[in-house]
């Protein structure tokens, strides 16, 4: 169940601007994205418009303000993954510890259940990261293997965990 005050919606282009801004503050500074170049609003629109119906965009609201937003993403574009799709959530450094990441994260799945065609949801998340491990193992998600030291950033070579939730 959301926290009471936050509204989840399908996400406007009106909303990229604070999308990419709290995508961004990982982007440049965190490891929770590999992305290492941030995201503009102009420039990436089509992130948000060259969506299908199996790859949604939704945004966490209160009080008019997007504190947090989370999607379904193509895993691969190999068409025998079209069942599968990867989720991302990322909450306002300012707004963590309120439950909107969970709530997130639950309206992704909720939303996946309606889509016939997906069957599995995947994340990956860089180590450590204990927050968003225990949110995702709460809702479902199970462990499946460890990428080591695949990834650099910030002067720091991570690990992935790469979780699955089998929706049907």
């Amino acid at each position: 169940m959301p926290p009471p005050s936050l509204e989840i919606r399908d996400a406007v282009a009106a909303d990229l601007p604070r999308i990419f801004a709290i995508y961004n503050r990982e982007v440049e500074g965190g490891i929770a994205t590999f992305e290492t170049v941030a995201k503009d609003a102009e420039r990436d629109m089509d992130w948000l418009t060259g969506r299908d119906e199996i790859h949604p965009v939704l945004v966490g609201v209160v009080d008019k303000h997007v504190v947090g937003w989370g999607s379904l993403g193509e895993w691969s574009p190999r068409g025998a993954y079209r069942r599968t799709a990867e989720v991302s959530v990322y909450v306002d450094v300012a707004a963590r510890g309120g439950g909107y990441g969970a709530a997130l994260l639950g309206a992704l799945i909720e939303r996946a259940r309606g889509i016939d065609d997906l069957h599995v949801l995947l994340a990956r998340i860089a180590l450590p990261n204990q927050a968003s491990m225990a949110i995702h193992e709460r809702l479902g998600f199970e462990s499946f293997g460890t990428q080591r030291a695949c990834g650099e950033k910030l002067g720091r070579v991570l690990d992935v965990e790469l979780l699955d939730l089998h929706l049907d």
